[in-house]
């Protein structure tokens, strides 16, 4: 597998960022906002404002492949983040995370394994990857496994 902070990645506002310019870890989320998880948004923003100071950064990555629960431009998205959540944390461009287009990032993401040992498609928005100081997958975190849940702030504080 491949060093997750070496993929590029473009912003949500068109910029290239580059993921090794984050040292500590990072919490990588494919993320919707018409989606019954949304409300996720508050408790990934609540991780990035307690573990930030520490190292961790969230990354979220809009998705449309969830029965289209991610329709918005990057503007639309943007402005629903921050006055809805108030996410402070980075939004990559919109891309897809399965499939034949699936973004370089995700085609990494997606042969580690969850808890159960499974790992391949994303199943849902707001699946989680917790990825170490040195770009290796150490978690992943199935859909419903919500963002404050004692297994994600463990693997968490473990990689910080």
């Amino acid at each position: 597998m491949a060093n997750i902070k070496s993929i590029p990645v473009t912003t949500l506002d068109g910029s290239p960022l580059d993921l090794s310019s984050f040292a500590g870890p990072l919490l990588v989320v494919n993320v919707a906002s018409k989606c019954g998880l949304t409300p996720q948004y508050a408790k990934l923003e609540e991780l990035a404002k307690t573990y930030g100071p520490q190292g961790l950064t969230v990354v979220g990555m809009p998705c449309n492949q969830f029965m289209g629960q991610e329709p918005g431009s990057a503007e639309e998205i943007a402005t629903f983040c921050s006055t809805t959540y108030g996410v402070t944390f980075p939004l990559l461009e919109k891309a897809d995370v399965n499939g034949d287009d699936r973004h370089p990032l995700y085609a990494e993401l997606t042969q580690a394994p969850d808890a159960a040992g499974e790992a391949g498609d994303i199943t849902w928005n707001f699946e989680k990857f917790l990825v170490d100081s040195d770009g290796e997958v150490v978690a992943r975190f199935r859909p419903t496994v919500e963002p404050d849940a004692p297994e994600v702030v463990s693997a968490i504080e473990a990689a910080l």
